[in-house]
């Protein structure tokens, strides 16, 4: 294995950042999950909520609550990512304070886009699709997910943690 990882370095980096990353994943499906039970089940926080592009109106979409689910989780999951995608995946030599400003210019796109998306897959889901709260907030949290990917990798290879040549 260790003769294969050093064959293929940029393979092997791509591999361990997925596999990583789902430190963050999991940070943002448990968030998501607990989150969704206590604002929008228990405390019924489902008040449409609408503000610049965020748009949480529509039947479905869980309202205030489910802005506010989604915009703890994925701060919570950018954060928890910072560190592993730096320390344990990129093993960058950039100073962390100019990793951190170029990282938060990254997560502010992602959250935002996160943010703006997932009331709409919920509102599908719920509403065209028939599936329940639970299944509706997982389901965005996958969509969330593959585009953080998409999005996140190549920036930070190339822009917010690169490694000294």
């Amino acid at each position: 294995m260790k003769k294969w990882i050093e064959e293929h370095p940029d393979l092997w980096e791509f591999i361990l950042f997925n596999v990583l990353s789902n430190i963050s994943t999991a940070t943002r499906f448990i968030v998501t999950w607990a989150l969704t039970a206590l604002l929008v089940g228990k405390l019924g926080m489902t008040s449409p909520f609408k503000f610049l592009i965020f748009d949480y109106t529509s039947a479905g979409s869980n309202g205030i609550g489910g802005f506010l689910t989604f915009l703890i989780a994925e701060i919570l999951a950018q954060t928890v990512n910072f560190f592993v995608q730096m320390k344990l995946v990129f093993k960058s030599d950039a100073g962390m304070k100019d990793a951190a400003w170029k990282y938060a210019v990254l997560a502010v796109i992602i959250v935002i886009t996160s943010l703006v998306l997932p009331g709409h897959v919920t509102n599908f889901c719920q509403n065209t699709l028939g599936l329940g709260q639970g299944v509706s907030a997982t389901i965005a949290s996958v969509v969330n997910t593959l585009l953080a990917v998409v999005v996140s990798y190549p920036l930070l290879k190339l822009w917010i943690m690169p490694k000294s040549k």
